[in-house]
């Protein structure tokens, strides 16, 4: 029995998804996922961030732990965020992958889990799925719909300064790092979360960091990294991809998250992905340093990239959303190919967001 949503599922939801937004802007809005400060509902930037959802600003927030005071004001902030777009709910999401990546702790009455590098080192993939199960269960009691997880990183690299380092990946061994990501996602299907894999097209090669700066993956790369999610892909995998800062020079110029070769000609026409794309944090260094927020937002676009993530941590501000959108919808009234690729990845974010707290176990 396939793990996942079958395709064909996802194409009827995507057929039968309801037309929700009627103009340029909200279609617009949906495309933005943003970091806000704050960590309870009074606050004035949770309040900001509240309108800007219920005004179809913005589709969605992801919470860091700053974010995270306790159980009680978490839940809270969640039950605002939808009550706030209740037609279309917003992606509400974060990083709880186990390990050093969590955002809700045991300092505020989370249960934590180990690493992924841990849970596989002394873990059978069948205990590992109990272990995640109980991850996911949590993660949705807390009010959260998407977890940017499991990370499908190829752990080739053991000096890797992002993602060996911190246990990150489940192993070196693509068979291996696949079969513990289908248990993680299974487990978080199962309780209504959207998952995401990630960093595509892998970044557990690289000797460098995409927070920090340019990482050139040229002579480090291999295509076996891609082999996790070209297994997950074929068995229908549709929610998120989440596409890095990574640079291959010989495949483009361009860090993937802006190329059009890899997420238009390799995940889409070669792996043949048909959920939503999804970027890393655009405020990364790898991004910031080298290129403007227009030409970003621009380019990430015409790349075939849905959904633009913002942590709202380089400069943070209320006008994030905003200025955001004004660029999607400029670039979409003076060019009719990307407002066709804005609606494109409207029908996809709306296609996902209907499956959001449905049960798929």
């Amino acid at each position: 029995m396939r793990l996942f949503l079958s395709t064909l599922a996802a194409a009827l939801a995507l057929a039968t998804a309801p037309a929700f937004a009627q103009t340029l802007d909200e279609m617009a809005g949906q495309m933005i996922l943003l970091g806000f400060s704050g960590d309870s509902a009074g606050d004035a930037s949770v309040r900001a961030v509240t309108t800007q959802l219920a005004e179809g600003e913005i589709g969605g927030v992801m919470y860091l732990r700053t974010n995270v005071a306790s159980r009680d004001a978490v839940t809270e902030m969640n039950r605002g965020f939808l009550a706030a777009t209740p037609d279309l709910p917003p992606f509400i999401s974060l990083d709880q992958e186990g390990g050093s990546v969590e955002r809700l702790t045991r300092a505020v009455g989370f249960e934590e889990i180990p690493s992924a590098a841990a849970i596989a080192s002394s873990r059978s993939v069948a205990e590992a799925r109990v272990l995640f199960e109980h991850q996911a269960d949590a993660v949705a009691a807390w009010g959260f719909n998407v977890n940017f997880t499991p990370v499908v990183d190829l752990a080739t690299n053991p000096a890797n300064p992002v993602i060996a380092k911190f246990g990150r990946s489940f192993s070196a061994g693509a068979n291996i790092v696949t079969a513990y990501a289908e248990q993680a996602i299974a487990a978080h299907q199962a309780a209504g979360l959207v998952t995401s894999l990630k960093h595509f097209p892998g970044h557990g090669s690289s000797a460098g960091d995409t927070h920090e700066g340019y990482v050139d993956i040229t002579e480090s790369w291999d295509d076996t990294e891609l082999a996790p999610y070209r297994a997950l892909i074929a068995q229908g995998y549709s929610d998120f991809v989440m596409v890095g800062h990574l640079v291959k020079t010989d495949i483009s110029p361009l860090p993937a998250s802006l190329s059009p070769e890899w997420i238009t000609g390799v995940l889409r026409d070669d792996l043949g992905f048909k959920g939503v794309v999804i970027s890393d944090d655009l405020e990364m260094g790898a991004i910031r340093q080298h290129y403007g927020l227009r030409e970003t937002v621009r380019r990430a676009v015409l790349a075939g990239m849905d959904v633009l993530l913002f942590s709202n941590t380089s400069k943070p501000r209320a006008s994030l959303g905003d200025e955001v959108r004004a660029i999607l919808v400029e670039e979409a009234e003076a060019d009719p190919a990307f407002r066709a690729r804005i609606e494109e990845s409207y029908g996809r974010i709306v296609a996902l967001k209907g499956r959001m707290g449905r049960s798929t176990g």
